[in-house]
């Protein structure tokens, strides 16, 4: 049985596309960004809860004050993607749930009254949109560069507050010279997918 999803789109999300490690100087607009969420924001997550908040850092100062939390191999890279964004949960979401599950708003203080809990789920559900991010960004015809080298707690403090998390940093743009590594292996259907 083939896909439903057309080949050259296939490609385009998963076959062809790879994390970039250069980038051209061409802009990402704010409305490729628009484009990019409009698209992503159905992504599925628990309770519809939609934890994930993006930090988008443009300006020369933010790329400063970003590339010296960056692990050394990830600076240059950083340092020269057209945008970089930075990816988050929000463990304070359950005050967003009555407006995005209006059909069951109690759940914000059924299931999620407790900070541990509400971590926990943030992060899970964040990390599911993280990818949304990256497949949307491969869908408007961007790559992605998404890193986890970094110092987390000096870009939480530099960017965000207590109550959001860093996931990873995320480099957009068109790819530039010799910008993939060759692909890496993967697990074959077998090695992963077993049949009870």
């Amino acid at each position: 049985m083939s896909l439903a999803l057309d080949p050259a789109a296939q490609d385009l999300l998963f076959r062809e596309a790879r994390t970039a490690n250069t980038f051209t100087d061409e802009p990402v607009t704010d409305e490729q960004v628009q484009a990019i969420y409009d698209l992503v924001k159905f992504g599925p997550t628990a309770f519809n809860q939609s934890p994930l908040r993006v930090v988008l850092v443009r300006s020369a100062e933010g790329r400063e004050r970003l590339v010296q939390h960056m692990s050394e191999g990830n600076r240059p890279k950083t340092a020269t993607a057209p945008l970089v964004a930075i990816l988050a949960a929000d463990n304070e979401f359950h005050e967003e749930i009555p407006a995005l599950l209006p059909h069951f708003p109690q759940a914000k203080d059924m299931f999620f009254a407790e900070r541990p809990v509400r971590e926990s789920s943030a992060g899970l559900n964040a990390a599911l949109q993280a990818a949304y991010f990256i497949i949307g960004v491969r869908a408007a015809g961007l790559a992605a560069g998404p890193m986890t080298g970094y110092d987390a707690a000096g870009v939480q403090k530099e960017f965000l507050d207590g109550d959001h998390t860093p996931l990873m940093i995320v480099n957009i743009g068109k790819p530039g010279e010799d910008a993939w590594f060759p692909r890496s292996p993967r697990l074959s259907y077998d090695e992963v997918i077993k049949t009870v």
